[in-house]
């Protein structure tokens, strides 16, 4: 079977299952939640509108909106990272992977047609994730007076890099379930990771010297950096934790946590024996 031919066939299964759709719907409502929230705390504070001490600190109305849209990627990569692992895990589970190994017994392709559907999938679940990060946000700020940067070329750009963070977050997640074939023992790495052990160590990072070195390393940080603006980044360097890769480093840690991933699971795991 052909690389095209392979492809379709992984993107009639993906979209032929609920996975995709209840993913793409949590987080929608995950994000735009969220955006929603701190959308009318950072507007409403920017403008003095809060109730309560009005002489207390304030937030400033710069960089407000494009720290808001950023939402989109600094809390909703997880799902793009799980979709890409459910690609592959899901065919380890349920043993859709002979058919797939008889019907394209060049494992290589049929890796290859993963990574290809799982660019489309990063790019879909991207737009959904800017979409609701930006319109909530984006009806705050006008609401209270406050400029959307709708209009600058800035803003467009960064909504490109998240674009970009999605679609290499997608690859890794491809890559995670290569490595790791039992979908529970994946799933588990994944939410761990991301939702507990880096999350830690950038905390650390403020408080430790010299960590945020090593930190800035991590996936989720080059990320924030690839995107160029962060919520969790904003609060490190108000703690004291102040480096950061560029966007571009960035987005090449990131592709290299992607390329190494899936180069070693096709090493291993996925020219294992399936059945």
């Amino acid at each position: 079977m052909s690389l095209v031919a392979s492809a379709r066939s992984e993107t009639t299964k993906l979209f032929t299952t609920a996975m995709w759709w209840i993913l793409a719907l949590v987080l929608v409502v995950y994000v735009g939640m969220t955006a929603a929230g701190l959308g009318f705390v950072f507007s409403a504070s920017a403008t003095g509108s809060l109730p309560g001490d009005q002489n207390g600190p304030q937030l400033s109305g710069d960089g407000a909106a494009t720290l808001l849209y950023s939402v989109a990627a600094s809390i909703g990569y997880v799902f793009p990272l799980l979709i890409g692992t459910l690609m592959v895990t899901g065919e380890f589970r349920h043993q859709t992977l002979t058919p797939t190994f008889l019907a394209t017994p060049r494992r290589g392709v049929a890796l290859s047609a993963k990574a290809i559907v799982g660019v489309g999938v990063g790019v879909l679940y991207a737009v959904l994730a800017l979409i609701a990060a930006a319109g909530p946000s984006a009806g705050f700020l006008a609401g209270f007076g406050l400029k959307t940067e709708l209009d600058s070329a800035d803003t467009w750009a960064m909504f490109g890099r998240i674009v970009i963070a999605f679609v290499l977050w997608v690859l890794i997640g491809i890559g995670v379930g290569t490595l790791v074939r039992n979908q529970v023992a994946a799933v588990v790495i994944v939410l761990a990771f991301t939702q507990f052990v880096e999350p830690i160590g950038r905390v650390a990072a403020a408080f430790v010297n010299g960590l945020d070195t090593v930190t800035q390393f991590l996936p989720g940080a080059a990320s924030d950096a690839l995107v160029g603006q962060s919520i969790y980044s904003t609060m490190g360097q108000t703690a004291g934790s102040g480096a950061q890769l560029e966007w571009w480093a960035g987005g090449i840690v990131l592709l290299g946590y992607a390329v190494v991933l899936i180069v070693l699971g096709h090493l291993t795991s996925w020219r294992r024996d399936v059945s």
